[in-house]
């Protein structure tokens, strides 16, 4: 089997830019590498996706969206993620159930243990073998998107939403071995090439 990395942290904490330039890096050193994202990474999970996060939907019911969450994940699971590992693949995920329990588990309230069972139905026992968490501060993370011409649904949420966001974060990564925390605030260079050596050093524990 391959190794499934996924990586967590509130909007803003750099993600998509860390998870492209550690892909980019695995794959000039020939490895064989994959970067996917949730919600989306497949037709089907990508389809969801623009359903979940159209501003335009300002109606949808909270435990809706944490429905549609997992269905996406569910999909991109089996159709892309588990294919890959059993080619044994590096498999690099912006995002997975982690989000759901911090965003809608804390983030909407609708609470972590009920959002962690919808979740257990959708992955079975598929989790990533360990998750890098890109720690930045609210003030930071909404400084951040703040400058991007356009916010999706879950962007517009707000201040208070992203602090119980957060906060719900820290409660995950409490006791839990998986999560690996790592200084998000920092300029990207230096969290890629500590990233990077992190991922280096589990996968020679793992080959």
């Amino acid at each position: 089997m391959g190794l499934f990395i996924s990586f967590e942290g509130i909007d803003g904490s750099g993600k998509s830019t860390i998870t492209k330039l550690v892909y980019e890096y695995f794959l000039e050193k020939n490895t064989n590498v994959m970067l996917t994202r949730e919600p989306g990474g497949n037709i089907i999970a990508e389809k969801i996706r623009e359903l979940i996060l159209d501003p335009i939907n300002d109606t949808m019911d909270d435990r809706t969206e944490a429905l549609l969450f997992a269905a996406s994940r569910r999909q991109h699971l089996v159709e892309k993620i588990l294919p890959a590992l059993k080619e044994k693949t590096l498999v690099i995920c912006d995002r997975f159930i982690d989000s759901s329990i911090a965003y809608q588990g804390y983030g909407k309230e609708l609470g972590a243990e009920e959002v962690m069972e919808i979740n257990k139905f959708a992955i079975e026992s598929h989790m990533p073998k360990f998750t890098i968490f890109l720690d930045v501060d609210v003030k930071t993370g909404l400084s951040r998107i703040g400058t991007r011409d356009t916010l999706d649904r879950l962007e517009e949420s707000g201040n208070d939403f992203f602090h119980r966001v957060y906060n719900g974060y820290q409660e995950i990564i409490k006791d839990n071995p998986r999560i690996i925390v790592v200084d998000g605030t920092r300029d990207v260079e230096t969290v890629t090439k500590e990233v990077i050596k992190i991922i280096e050093e589990r996968m020679m524990l793992h080959a």
